[in-house]
């Protein structure tokens, strides 16, 4: 599988999360369910954080979000096992997904598909600021309903869990190699600082008049042919000679 089409695969598993979590979460708004809307908070705030990792190639950021899609599942897992009361779960008893604040249930349990709802006067059962329904007719009970959407939930957590594992492999595999090369690495790149030195050059003097010419120390003076008469010639050697002139 190449790096682009595992990223592309990502960021649209993350995009169906997305949604998906945002279509189980204004449902659980309207059922009033605190405790799956904290989870669903979390889990579009973990996927956001997926996809900008997956686009600005941060590693990091996708650790974060496949350690986070592993208490997802079982978040979900939980959610199925209590509509479908496994064990010792039952929802007549146990209200946690409201906390324990109110007798809420899931918005589906009215609301589903071919669902009549029937209200019951007079019942002694109503508690106070409560109302006493009878809910029949529905094609899908709302038990399995909420238990089909955890499950969708696990099954996009799952293939994202693997994406993530793989583009972070990948991500870190060329960080490696980056930095093997002499890439920017943690260290930082310092930029090589410019020197500046003065450097003494000796000054060269052309010198020419006609002179009696002394005692001379340089190899460079060359005498006349008139008795010690003579020019001084030019010259690019720094020399060090007497002049006499009348």
């Amino acid at each position: 599988m190449g790096k682009c089409s595992g990223r592309c695969t990502l960021v649209a598993f993350c995009c169906l999360q997305l949604v998906a979590a945002l279509e189980r979460q204004i449902f659980d708004f309207l059922g009033y369910q605190w405790a799956p809307i904290l989870a669903n908070f979390l889990h579009i705030m973990a996927v956001i954080l997926g996809i900008f990792g997956t686009v600005q190639y941060r590693s990091r950021y996708l650790i974060l979000y496949a350690a986070w899609l592993v208490l997802w599942v079982g978040w979900n897992a939980f959610i199925i096992c209590f509509y479908l009361e496994v064990g010792q779960l039952s929802q007549d008893r146990d209200f946690i997904m409201t906390f324990n604040t109110s007798l809420h249930r899931s918005w589906w349990m009215e609301n589903g598909p071919g669902c009549l709802v029937t209200p019951v006067l007079n019942s002694r059962l109503a508690l106070e600021d409560h109302h006493v329904i009878s809910v029949t007719g529905c094609l899908l009970d709302y038990p399995y309903i909420e238990a089909l959407s955890s499950a969708l939930q696990i099954f996009l957590a799952l293939f994202g869990f693997v994406f993530a594992c793989y583009v972070s492999k990948v991500f870190l595999e060329e960080e490696d190699s980056f930095d093997f090369i002499g890439g920017f690495d943690s260290y930082g790149y310092q930029a090589p600082q410019k020197t500046s030195h003065l450097q003494l050059q000796p000054l060269y003097t052309w010198v020419t008049a006609p002179c009696w010419l002394g005692e001379a120390r340089a190899s460079g003076l060359r005498k006349g042919g008139d008795g010690g008469v003579g020019r001084a010639t030019g010259s690019l050697q720094p020399h060090t000679f007497e002049v006499h002139c009348p």
